[in-house]
């Protein structure tokens, strides 16, 4: 579990975590079922932003920038890196070989672009309007805990990797369906208590799990029919997807 543990934090945040000895399945599986708590440091961070932007009287955009940055900052920028380069690599329009080639480059072409500035743009504006108290920024370190649920869809059991190297071929396929479905039993729990308890309605928490659930599938779904599985691009893609997806409905 302490190795599950260091994966967890090393991949999806800035934290030092230590090195681990090897991957195994279970090791994969136990880390990306722990994503949401993996990150519980870093999304308190960018609440208590939220929060001391809010208080300093600045408007909501740039409270939203803010937060967004933050998130960005404690991640190495890696999940929208990801974004980027799987919106790339599917809109290519060549084989999956070359799709994969695509994303493996490290630049980013023009819908990577696109798809940076709609995801940012989204994400800053819905946190902006969420965030005008403690309970507010509450909601959204929630919401940023449970976006990487996302994890244990992309890595179900029997979604293959697209390549024979990488973070991908690692956690693949390694979570259990069982494990899956109690996480985002949790998260659709813990998504309505939070919405409850910052004066939102509890359908919100509800709505936003299912819309981020139903997108991250379709982002699986059409992963694997068009490169033939997935990987750690994907993987970051799915968690910023997840994200501004729960975000979004949250303020609808």
């Amino acid at each position: 579990m302490l190795d599950a543990l260091r994966l967890s934090v090393g991949t999806l945040t800035i934290v030092p975590s230590g090195s681990i000895a090897e991957i195994d399945r279970r090791t994969a599986a136990r880390a990306m079922i722990i994503a949401p708590l993996a990150v519980l440091p870093l999304a308190a961070a960018v609440a208590l932003v939220g929060w001391l932007a809010r208080i300093a009287g600045l408007p909501s955009l740039a409270v939203g920038l803010l937060v967004v940055g933050g998130l960005a900052l404690g991640s190495r920028a890696l999940h929208l890196d990801g974004l980027a380069d799987t919106i790339d690599g599917l809109g290519s329009g060549w084989t999956a070989e070359r799709s994969l080639m695509v994303m493996r480059r490290g630049d980013v072409g023009p819908m990577g672009v696109v798809a940076l500035i709609i995801v940012l743009g989204l994400q800053a504006t819905a946190v902006g309007e969420l965030v005008h108290g403690v309970a507010g920024a509450v909601l959204v370190g929630v919401t940023v805990c449970c976006s990487r649920a996302a994890l244990c869809l992309i890595c179900l059991r029997g979604v293959p990797a697209a390549r024979g190297d990488g973070l991908g071929v690692a956690v693949a396929g390694s979570v259990p369906r069982w494990a899956a479905v109690g996480c985002w039993l949790a998260v659709l729990l813990i998504m309505t208590a939070a919405a409850a308890s910052s004066r939102h309605s509890p359908i919100g928490g509800v709505l936003a799990t299912a819309a981020a659930a139903s997108a991250v599938g379709v982002l699986v779904y059409r992963c694997v029919r068009r490169l033939g599985g997935i990987t750690g691009d994907v993987m970051g893609a799915g968690i910023e997807i997840a994200f501004t997806t729960m975000i979004v409905a949250m303020i609808i």
